[in-house]
């Protein structure tokens, strides 16, 4: 069967959206795509795009109701691509080389894992939800969960806010094999994705030591969250401006002494973010900066 595939530039705030849509939301029915989103030029962290692939030919109404979706592209250029009988999901994931974040080798499907002792492989098939590694932002966070292991961090009761992919509730098993590990998103889609990806990579599923638990939730406004809690270790790859009205909410949620990673920030709003966190007693330990992106770990004032 014929496939087809409609770019469109697109800002971050944008691509995330979509990526977290269904067809109904896009309002089309008979030809519903599947949105994949990703960031072409790293130094250049707003300029996103995203692609819809069509198993065929999308008609006005279909390429209107993308645009619709996409306010800044309002005016500029798409492009329709014919793609003839190809996977082109294996297509899109085909280009993503392997990256290497601190202990951690990330590769999807269709690169090979590296072998080495040195190194913690993971597994994760990228086009469904935010969190491959390959983002400067999840490959910070990575790098700073590394970094917080190294340093002495531990960790009992671990939340991966946001999770996408559930990449980062993974590496923080494994490096704090005994946490009692939760994921939780908005998008119901990341459900049955996190599973799939923790089966690809051995995590165990379940509410105990040792195990994760990945629940759907609309930020920290969750009975099952707040139950699970208060947690010593948090990170929240999402958007700055989510972060900063959750700022009391996810604070609460920390013990004292307890750690905070934040990502999803281009670099001018990292100030604004910290100011945030600073007024509910949380103080800023380090930060990373990947290309326009700024990484925080934050921790929480003794009483």
């Amino acid at each position: 069967m014929t496939s087809y595939k409609l770019t469109l530039p697109c800002t971050r705030d944008e691509a995330e959206i979509l990526s977290q849509s269904e067809s109904a939301d896009l309002g089309v029915a008979e030809n519903p795509p599947v949105i994949v989103t990703s960031e072409p030029d790293p130094n250049r962290p707003d300029i996103w795009e995203v692609c819809a692939y069509y198993e065929t030919e999308p008609q006005t109404a279909d390429i209107e109701c993308l645009r619709h979706c996409v306010p800044s592209a309002e005016g500029r250029e798409y492009m329709l691509e014919k793609l003839g009988n190809e996977d082109w999901l294996s297509m899109s994931q085909e280009g993503l080389e392997p990256i290497r974040a601190g202990r951690f080798h990330v590769h999807t499907p269709h690169m090979p894992a590296d072998n080495s002792d040195a190194l913690q492989n993971f597994c994760i098939d990228a086009g469904l939800a935010f969190g491959t590694g390959h983002h400067e932002t999840t490959y910070g966070c990575l790098a700073m969960l590394d970094d917080m292991r190294e340093l002495g961090v531990q960790s009992e009761n671990m939340l991966d806010l946001g999770t996408g992919t559930g990449l980062l509730a993974f590496a923080a098993g494994y490096l704090w094999p005994q946490s009692r590990l939760t994921a939780s998103d908005i998008d119901p889609v990341c459900q049955t994705v996190v599973k799939d990806n923790a089966r690809q990579n051995r995590v165990k599923l379940g509410k105990e030591r040792g195990q994760l638990h990945m629940l759907i939730a609309d930020g920290m406004d969750d009975p099952d969250l707040r139950q699970r809690g208060p947690y010593d270790l948090i990170t929240a790859n999402i958007l700055a401006g989510p972060l900063i009205d959750m700022a009391g909410d996810i604070a609460d949620a920390i013990v004292p002494e307890g750690n905070l990673v934040l990502a999803g920030l281009l670099n001018e709003q990292a100030e604004s973010v910290m100011r945030a966190y600073s007024e509910h007693g949380m103080q800023l330990f380090k930060s990373i900066v990947r290309g326009g992106w700024t990484i925080l770990w934050l921790r929480k004032h003794a009483p």
